[in-house]
């Protein structure tokens, strides 16, 4: 792959289904400061980039499959669709996001009761429950007997209205009215601690009651003995849907219940529950959790941004919740699939009970377009909707059309009515494929266009989307507890905003122009990218950690692809070009150091070591050029710096008298082939790979060390717990949306300037020995939360503690430090293994980090960084080098 296409393929995230501006964006003519054009490529440039002679063509499928095939595209995440379609349903809606509430302190959207609609209230205290409540028809009279008030009943105590969920974990399908039942916690369950579960009379579990109930209630449950009896009020109609129940606690009916001593603060918890009864009672779990998701984002992207969006843009999006229920539903369950057509007949969901006039509401709206007639089946259309069809009745067309196909699989198929399509068989052929598919639909490009930016809007990224939401109601992730505090706007203005989707729309055309080896595309989108950030540079004035979010940041993205498509095909001298135009206009980024690497690189490539020399000679002096990148050029410079060139020693000479200790074993090679991670038997007989090698060879003869394989991820781990409360603190505009597992500024210098005081008093406790007690609290208390570097599962607290006793207060205070102040330079390139053993007495112990490499590897510029850093901070660091045995 590429280097910088993995980037880009994070940034672009969820593909759009159609780009707007691509007819545009290929056609304007954009200045070629490259002065290269497609044909230049054909042929590609001698080692020393001057020649263009005896060079290969460019379009050479062989030449570039590994970094151009669609197989080698990075595999995707699980999709929004494929989560939709689980039994994520059977859940409650919550109060507020599980893992603690969201503040925020700015102005809310509530439910109007009265007009069943959205209105902005202005609250006066924070609030810790999901800010925007949508009208999902739970007022309406077919569910009048599940909405009763929740009251206090003389006669049986505290009613609780509420539901069976989690339908799916009992083995009883066939329910009864009346039937009682009664309440049991399930503190063993590994997805919530706070579970309740439901049980007939006959002791068979029936699920559970919804997550923010039982958040609240459990508590009382284990502190004061209570017990919770009731019944079923109502069935529904699938057995896998919530079931209204009504409960009762006898106890609180006894004579002098409210005047015991514990009361006064049983009360307050037990009002939390009552206003969670309440809250749920109006948003019943039903089948349509995703469309009142769908709906939040909707109208907190409304709310928060509207000033983005036209008077008509705003007007169509408001119009979605006065859809009906079947519309809307269908429109969800069809925007997250991938399209872009669908068969009417193909679409059935359960809880939409006419698909058909939901589509036509649809259409009428503006939301779908639909094509029934063959007139309406232009040349785009039809490539598009003869996907729908399968081989059958791809056979039946090419048969009646008397075209013989020479292959039998779809693609084959496909192509074989490609070759006999044209404008006089149109008409015919269309009527011949709506005839097989029926009515077709897919979601108009206003709505789809309109809709990618609320998303885009509301997670800040393109990785994250409608799935984010069951992810976190399934427990299979928890967000952290933070106050997203406003300050400036992320996009002040509209025009910054559609300045910055261009430039996403450019992205996706480059990633999807290198999927298909288009060239010619490639190169406009590297035109198109390079004159924009020359003539749009960065504001310096704008908050750092909201630079990701401009134009010309994107645009860099694109140009730094294209400086690895053009170095892939030795033109040099346009990627030194492209190298130099980034470095002039973004004078305060991170990336700069890998910029002027790169840049020194390609000048000696072209036989300019002079310049080359120079190049790397000012890197050193910006300020910018750190980590990784700071020691390449060094090197790089003591490498070209050779009389007569240069007579003056570097400052810097003694860089390779530094010696790293270094080790030597020997393992039974399984195979040593280049190209391939080299794997040897272990002392145990099994196969392994260098790193299990070395901790084996360390564990038994190399002096008795425990250790693992860890790289970076520990010590991420390290300061993502002993930093929480740091990550998460109240700084404004950091926190943007719900789903965050990092401030936006935490690889910006703003970070640390920002927090310095809290951080340096930090590692102050930390130095001072503090550090084993604040990992423990900090472990205990957000176990299982995501957090940026954080990896639960993979260490336990033992392994952790361990780490931190033996590797020394001053050497984590340290580490840590490093990763405040740049966490971006610093975050990949640790050492393989990390190693320790205590001393007899069991508390005072020592740690080893080990770089392990086999024969034919070497240290990367970043590793030779870290090991560097780490020997200057104290820490015992070592290279094991494993070398084949040789037989």
């Amino acid at each position: 792959m590429l280097t910088g296409r993995e980037s880009l393929l994070r940034l672009i995230g969820k593909r759009r289904r159609s780009l707007p501006n691509r007819h545009l964006l290929l056609s304007i003519p954009t200045p070629d400061s490259l002065n290269l054009e497609v044909e230049d490529l054909i042929s590609v440039a001698g080692d020393d980039g001057r020649s263009s002679e005896n060079q290969a063509p460019l379009d050479d499928p062989s030449k570039f499959s590994d970094d151009l095939s669609p197989s080698t595209r990075k595999k995707r995440r699980l999709t929004q669709t494929t989560l939709l379609q689980s039994s994520f349903w059977s859940l409650s809606v919550p109060k507020q996001l599980e893992g603690g509430p969201v503040i925020c302190t700015q102005q809310q959207p509530i439910l109007d009761s009265e007009t069943s609609g959205f209105s902005l209230v202005q609250r006066s205290e924070p609030s810790d429950s999901i800010c925007c409540k949508v009208d999902d028809g739970s007022c309406s009279p077919r569910n009048e007997e599940i909405l009763e008030t929740v009251t206090l009943d003389e006669a049986n105590g505290d009613a609780i209205h509420t539901f069976i969920v989690g339908r799916k974990f009992s083995d009883v399908l066939n329910l009864e009215i009346g039937g009682n039942i009664c309440l049991l916690r399930h503190p063993e369950n590994i997805k919530d601690r706070n579970a309740i579960k439901v049980v007939s009379a006959d002791s068979e579990m029936l699920g559970y009651i919804p997550k923010d109930i039982s958040q609240c209630l459990s508590p009382l449950i284990d502190e004061y003995d209570l017990k919770f009896e009731g019944t079923i009020t109502s069935v529904p109609k699938y057995s896998s849907e919530a079931v209204p129940i009504k409960v009762v606690c006898h106890k609180m009916t006894s004579d002098g219940w409210k005047e015991c001593e514990f009361y006064e603060d049983f009360k307050p918890i037990w009002d939390k529950v009552l206003q969670a009864v309440e809250h749920q009672m109006q948003f019943p779990p039903k089948t349509t959790r995703y469309q009142f998701n769908f709906n939040v984002i909707l109208q907190e992207v409304l709310r928060s941004c509207s000033h983005l969006f036209t008077a008509d843009e705003r007007t169509f999006l408001e119009s979605f919740p006065s859809l009906s229920e079947d519309s809307q539903r269908l429109f969800v369950r069809l925007y997250t699939r991938k399209g872009p057509w669908f068969r009417l007949s193909n679409i059935s969901y359960h809880e939409v009970s006419d698909s058909f006039q939901a589509l036509k509401d649809l259409t009428v709206r503006g939301f779908m377009s639909s094509v029934k007639d063959a007139d309406e089946l232009d040349s785009q259309k039809m490539k598009e909707i003869i996907e729908l069809l399968n081989v059958t009745e791809l056979r039946d067309i090419l048969s009646m059309n008397k075209v013989f196909s020479r292959g039998s699989r779809k693609r084959d198929l496909i192509n074989s009515f490609s070759s006999c399509y044209n404008d006089e068989t149109r008409i015919n052929l269309a009527t011949m494929i709506l005839e097989k598919t029926g009515l077709c639909a897919k979601i108009s490009s206003t709505a789809d266009s309109l809709i990618w930016r609320v998303e885009r809007l509301f997670f800040l990224n393109g990785e994250q989307d409608l799935s984010s939401f069951v992810l976190l109601d399934l427990g299979i992730i928890k967000y952290p507890s933070y106050k997203c505090i406003e300050s400036e706007q992320i996009f002040s203005n509209r025009t910054k905003l559609l300045a910055y989707e261009e430039a996403i729309e450019v992205a996706q055309l480059m990633d999807e122009s290198l999927d298909s080896e288009d060239s010619r595309t490639v190169l406009k989108c590297i035109m198109i990218s390079e004159t924009r950030i020359f003539s749009s540079s960065l504001d310096s004035a704008h908050h750092a950690a909201f630079n990701c979010f401009t134009g010309p940041w994107v645009y860099s993205k694109v140009v730094l692809l294209g400086v690895s498509f053009l170095e892939n095909n030795k033109r040099y001298n346009q990627a030194a070009y492209l190298l130099r135009r980034l470095l002039s206009c973004f004078n305060c980024d991170r990336r700069r150091g890998y910029w002027t690497v790169r840049l020194s690189t390609d000048l000696e490539h072209m036989g300019r070591p002079n310049e080359s020399l120079t190049v790397a000679e000012q890197g050193l002096l910006d300020p910018w050029v750190r980590a990784g990148s700071r020691v390449a050029l060094q090197r790089r410079i003591l490498r070209l710096a050779k009389p007569p060139r240069r007579w003056k020693t570097p400052t810097f000479s003694n860089l390779d008298e530094n010696k790293i200790p270094e080790v030597t074993i020997q393992g039974r090679s399984l195979n040593c082939e280049v190209g391939m991670k080299n794997r040897f038997y272990g002392e145990d007989g099994e196969q392994c790979g260098v790193e299990q090698l070395a901790l084996q060879y360390y564990s038994g003869e190399g002096g008795g060390w425990q250790g693992i394989h860890t790289e970076s991820s520990i010590w991420l781990t390290i300061f993502g717990l002993i930093m929480w409360d740091i990550l998460f603190s109240d700084v404004p505009g950091v926190f943007q949306t719900r789903f965050q597992t990092a401030p936006l500024d935490l690889e910006t210098e703003s970070f640390y300037l920002n927090r310095k005081e809290m951080i340096e008093s930090q590692l102050e406790k930390v130095a001072n020995g503090m550090a084993e007690e604040i990992l423990i609290i900090s472990y205990e208390t957000n176990r299982g939360t995501a957090c940026r570097g954080v990896v639960w599962e993979r260490f336990t607290l033992e392994e952790l503690r361990a780490a931190v006793a033996c590797v020394g207060s001053v050497c984590v205070a340290s580490l840590c430090r490093h990763l405040a102040q740049d966490y971006r330079s610093w975050c990949s390139g640790m050492p393989d293994l990390l190693l320790w053993r205590f001393k007899e007495n069991g508390y005072e112990g020592e740690a080893k980090l080990v770089e392990v490499k086999s024969e034919k590897d070497r240290l990367s510029e970043q590793q030779r960084a870290w090991l560097l850093l780490l020997m200057d901070s104290g820490f015992s660091v070592e290279i094991c080098k494993v070398r084949p045995l040789l037989v």
